[in-house]
């Protein structure tokens, strides 16, 4: 058994997003992960989905070695070793990005988030939503998991009890309102074009051009 870290939400949530995933993504392409954390959804995703190629990337450069030994045990050729990337980084680094001729920063047909934007500051929702716009393809889309609150949709008691706790932990952190998300997203030039309700009340969001 692997002794690398572990995520029993990630293990659990890893398949309703793959199936998720294969109704949305065309049959190959490019994607970028944000926030990786221990780079299972990563792994999970480039193993059932073999013509995407898959880079993951994380904030946070401690979990980057872990994640590093995830991707070697994994040993799939379109899984790249992963890159850290900080969404608040007025230029996401290009290390390890091999930009096309004339594509620019353009070179990503997919964006998948998950889990990030109710434990970072609200300023990284805006920093998301730019950087997908810079880098994603025409035709390519930011996909996006996690709970969220909206309007005239009653909110489950265990996503209000997990919001009062992400406050209290950090008043910076906290469930994001769908609506206030929808508008960083126009300001970026991105509408969000799907809602897939998802298992314990989390919703994962299409975004595109």
């Amino acid at each position: 058994m692997s002794s690398l870290p572990h995520s029993p939400a990630a293990d659990r949530n890893k398949q309703p997003i793959l199936d998720a995933l294969t109704g949305i993504l065309g049959e190959e392409g490019a994607a970028l992960e944000i926030a990786s954390g221990t780079g299972q959804h990563a792994a999970w995703f480039a193993a059932a989905l073999s013509k995407w190629t898959w880079q993951p990337t994380d904030a946070d450069a401690r979990v980057l070695p872990a994640m590093a030994s995830r991707v070697a045990e994994a040993a799939l050729p379109n899984l790249r070793a992963p890159l850290p990337l900080d969404v608040m980084a007025p230029r996401w680094p290009s290390e390890g990005f091999a930009f096309a001729a004339g594509e620019e920063e353009k070179q990503f047909d997919a964006i998948f988030c998950a889990n990030m934007l109710h434990i970072s500051p609200w300023a990284t929702c805006a920093a998301l939503m730019q950087g997908a716009a810079r880098h994603l393809r025409d035709g390519g889309v930011l996909v996006t998991y996690g709970p969220y609150i909206e309007e005239d949709v009653p909110t489950a008691p265990s996503n209000i009890a997990f919001d009062e706790d992400l406050r209290a932990r950090n008043p910076q952190w906290g469930i994001r309102w769908l609506k206030d998300v929808a508008v960083e997203a126009r300001r970026a030039g991105l509408v969000l074009r799907e809602r897939h309700a998802m298992p314990a009340n989390n919703l994962l969001l299409v975004f595109g051009f």
